[in-house]
């Protein structure tokens, strides 16, 4: 069975979900958080490392203020009443990405990431204000003043430094493309993409995609 260390996923369809049940976008990002539990509590019991969810992207900002406004406060929501639960359990929060929000809610980013920096059960990488592309180029300022730079080198100065590569990225919604995510980190990582909103997607879906990658033979460019 292939061991899984990382899962990354793409959480698509919440506001197709919402106009289609009760014709609110904001409703179903609120509805796709239940999602998000179901796979925090999975990655707990099957002993997964590193969860890294695409929360915001860099291109996200384009969407309509009302939109942004609501998906930020409902993180706010969520952070301020679910924290010390998350730190109880022993799980850490790391964000990537800049956190360009306004201040109450960059500084509750800042209080998870210092207040759960010694858990080890489980690191969940926040991905928000985040783009693949602006964090290559970010690695790549970090090290302008080297002459030869190597893979190492980038990995050491991605967002994403010490954290495994995923092995398996998840995204629901039905479109098959990666949206500037993980464009570095994904290079070998198995790709499944689902049909299913964000919000319908059920632990019986993740367990169907986590059996197939267990029986997937990984070459990494081998025979």
């Amino acid at each position: 069975m292939n061991p899984i260390r990382h899962m990354a996923i793409i959480m698509d369809g919440n506001g197709r979900w919402g106009l289609k049940h009760k014709n609110s976008r904001n409703l179903g990002h609120r509805e796709g958080l239940k999602t998000v539990e179901m796979v925090i509590k999975y990655c707990v019991k099957k002993k997964i490392k590193f969860l890294t969810l695409y929360a915001f992207s860099t291109e996200n900002w384009k969407r309509p203020l009302k939109e942004r406004s609501y998906l930020f406060r409902l993180l706010e929501i969520y952070l301020t009443e679910k924290l010390e639960k998350l730190n109880n359990e022993k799980i850490k929060i790391k964000i990537l990405g800049e956190k360009k929000f306004y201040n109450k809610l960059n500084n509750l980013l800042d209080f998870a990431e210092k207040k759960t920096i010694r858990n080890t059960k489980l690191q969940i990488n926040l991905a928000l204000n985040y783009g693949s592309k602006k964090e290559i180029v970010y690695a790549f300022n970090k090290l302008n003043k080297r002459s030869k730079i190597s893979e190492n080198d980038i990995n050491k100065n991605l967002y994403t430094k010490n954290i495994p590569d995923p092995e398996i990225l998840i995204r629901t919604g039905n479109t098959q493309r990666l949206s500037n995510f993980l464009l570095w980190q994904a290079a070998y990582t198995e790709i499944f993409f689902e049909k299913k909103l964000w919000p319908d997607f059920k632990d019986k879906d993740l367990n169907k995609i986590v059996k197939k990658f267990s029986n997937i033979k990984r070459n990494f460019g081998k025979i």
